[in-house]
């Protein structure tokens, strides 16, 4: 149980960042005295940090509660710097500082909690700390295929719904807008028919391609336009693209911004004493310490599900496991063994895995955890691993 006042910190003070890097904790004091008196009221045995996550929670949920978010907001800056610093010492190439990784798990807060289900997972910072983890990596994906993108493969890849929000989202006028609209139409009708193969990759196109286009759009611009631009020429659709491409870009991944500012009602907020979570201070070990434990709960509950999910197989599907991971003996040992034919002995090894592979992705959409493609080829190789030690140290079929 957690002393009153690190309760009380924990849910109404803040991170501020400086420079990329952790400054100081600042308390709002109307959340301060609000969990203060909270507190007073309530017994010692109603102490307890996920208690207080679990009541705020369900305020912000039943009410919308502001103060409720603005409590819970607070209590996941720690959960949200954590999984900022584990990503950034993981993705070290990546254009992402400490803070921009901070701010993009700050900006998931209000789907964290829209999708967490206390029913299914008890403790929010636990949920918190996995779905921000996997939501970032997640954005980091979506983020490198842009980033390695040329302008030519964007504008050739953007559909023409998504070019006209950029441009209006850039403060084009309408008929700025029409105009670079007709010159990407007329970009993609000449350019595609061009190229072939993958997009990432296109090469730049030449002068004589940017003056097949600018005559393209000359022709068309009496039809297409309300308000003609007289003759342009291949410069002039090069720049408007380019710059369409920026627009495009920037829509479709703007920079990190401070999202992680709270308004203040009446009070002014002030800056509150606690440790540098970045430094080797109590508060980086005990949160050190509570990564270790829910990383351990995770695994226990990971092997709970793939336990029971290896108890239900069929028997002959956990014998031929059996030989094959307790015992090491190849397929066509086990075919000699059991007698079985060849495709039977692999239909269940494939059949047995896939089944528990079901069943461990099945448990992470349960806690609302999205899944992909790499994420189940992870899951996969966790399974393998899974596997051998089960049977390999612990022996589950003796």
């Amino acid at each position: 149980m957690r002393p009153r006042q690190e309760i009380t910190d924990m849910f109404s003070t803040f991170v501020q960042l400086e420079r990329g890097r952790f400054s100081k904790w600042l308390t709002d004091p109307k959340l301060y005295r609000n969990i203060q008196n909270h507190l007073e009221r309530s017994s010692s045995a109603l102490k307890s940090e996920n208690f207080w996550a679990l009541y705020w929670h369900k305020h912000w949920q039943t009410q919308s509660h502001n103060l409720a978010r603005m409590h819970l907001l607070a209590y996941l800056q720690e959960p949200c710097y954590w999984v900022a610093s584990k990503t950034v010492t993981k993705f070290t190439l990546s254009q992402y500082q400490l803070a921009d990784y901070f701010q993009m798990a700050i900006a998931e807060v209000e789907t964290i909690l829209k999708d967490f289900n206390p029913e299914k997972c008890c403790s929010l910072k636990t949920y918190a700390i996995m779905a921000i983890s996997s939501r970032l990596k997640d954005i980091l994906r979506q983020r490198k295929e842009a980033d390695f993108c040329t302008n030519w493969a964007l504008l050739r890849k953007v559909s023409k719904k998504l070019l006209l929000e950029a441009l209006e989202q850039a403060g084009l006028s309408q008929s700025a807008i029409a105009q670079y609209r007709l010159a990407w139409t007329c970009f993609k009708e000449l350019y595609v028919q061009k190229q072939s193969g993958g997009t990432s990759k296109l090469p730049e196109p030449n002068r004589q391609l940017w003056e097949a286009i600018a005559n393209l759009y000359n022709r068309e611009q009496q039809s297409q336009l309300t308000q003609s631009t007289g003759q342009c020429n291949a410069q002039t659709i090069e720049q408007w693209l380019t710059q369409t491409a920026l627009y495009v870009r920037a829509y479709l991944f703007p920079p990190v911004k401070s999202l992680n500012a709270f308004k203040q009602d009446d009070d002014t907020t002030v800056t509150f004493d606690l440790p540098d979570p970045s430094s080797d201070s109590l508060m980086a070990d005990m949160i050190a310490q509570e990564d270790v434990q829910n990383r351990q709960n995770q695994i226990s509950q990971m092997s709970a599900v793939l336990l029971k999910a290896l108890q239900t197989l069929d028997v002959q599907t956990q014998e031929a496991l059996k030989l094959y991971y307790q015992h090491g003996l190849t397929q066509q040992q086990i075919m000699q063994q059991l007698l079985w034919s060849q495709p039977t002995v692999s239909r269940r090894l494939v059949k047995g895995r896939e089944s528990m592979l079901a069943a461990l992705v099945k448990w992470s959409q349960d806690l609302n955890i999205s899944v992909n493609s790499n994420q189940i080829k992870d899951m996969s190789l966790a399974l393998e691993e899974w596997l051998r030690n089960q049977y390999g140290e612990y022996n589950i079929n003796p």
